[in-house]
């Protein structure tokens, strides 16, 4: 079993590592874009463009998914890759977490990019899954940029941010962008108020990777032999992890599968 995941930087690292617990025994291949980094900026018509030329580089190693690891490549570009790669690989796409958010109750925040927050794509998520639920989209001035390039001075600006702008008596948080599942512990650290209940926070990771398993009609199986292989792509050449994700625990996870060259 072999799954791709896809995005311009690190973002993907938190559902990889989701991927690695369920199914430590899958083949991994990671595409990333950094000649094209940042995707946010960019056009939706060029951020497809983009999208797609990774994709198609993961494509070229014949997995059996492909799991867009980034909201913003979601939203612009997932009917493409879908009508590009399917139905020979089937592509999962990141939405956040406000559905299971809702369901839980009480006020919530969505600390998403500048970009998304406000968008029409999350007001539309907001009003077909938490109507009538107290609501606060936060924007996180530069905690992507920072936590892609492990900028630990500017991780703390931003997170101090973004914390100044979610209101005291929320009790979940939707970390709407998948970098910022890599520093979710801090978010915790940084929102928890003393003698509250636990925050809740929701990421999309891991059901990504479930969903992403029953697409191709596999269970989860954490205790197989951890055999998988690891192959990464970089703006569509053979390279290796940037030293930014070995930053995070979720990336120092990988270096201890067998790169796919050298697997006899």
């Amino acid at each position: 079993m072999k799954i791709a995941l896809m995005d311009s930087g690190i973002g993907l690292l938190a559902a990889t590592a989701a991927v690695r617990r369920l199914r430590p025994d899958a083949d991994l291949v990671l595409s990333l874009d950094p000649d094209g980094m940042p995707w946010g900026p960019r056009t939706p018509e060029d951020l497809t463009r983009r999208a797609l030329a990774v994709a198609e580089a993961a494509a070229a190693h014949r997995p059996d998914a492909l799991i867009v690891g980034c909201n913003t490549a979601t939203v612009h570009a997932l009917p493409a890759l879908r009508a590009r790669l399917e139905p020979g690989v089937p592509v999962v796409g990141t939405v956040p977490a406000i559905k299971p958010a809702a369901a839980g109750g009480g006020r919530i925040a969505i600390w998403a990019t500048p970009a998304t927050t406000g968008s029409a794509y999350q007001r539309g998520l907001i009003r077909d899954f938490a109507d009538g639920v107290p609501v606060t989209e936060v924007p996180c001035w530069g905690l992507a940029e920072a936590v892609e390039h492990a900028d630990e001075v500017a991780i703390a600006a931003a997170l101090t941010a973004a914390a100044a702008l979610t209101p005291a008596d929320v009790t979940t948080v939707v970390l709407g962008c998948t970098h910022y599942e890599l520093v979710s512990e801090r978010i915790r650290a940084m929102l928890q108020r003393p003698d509250d209940g636990l925050l809740v926070l929701h990421g999309s990771a891991g059901a990504v990777a479930a969903q992403a398993l029953r697409r191709i009609g596999e269970l989860p199986a954490p205790d197989a032999p951890a055999e998988g292989t690891l192959t990464v792509l970089l703006s569509g050449r053979e390279g290796e992890l940037p030293p930014a994700a070995l930053h995070y625990a979720e990336g120092r996870l990988l270096p201890a599968t067998v790169p796919l060259a050298d697997r006899g």
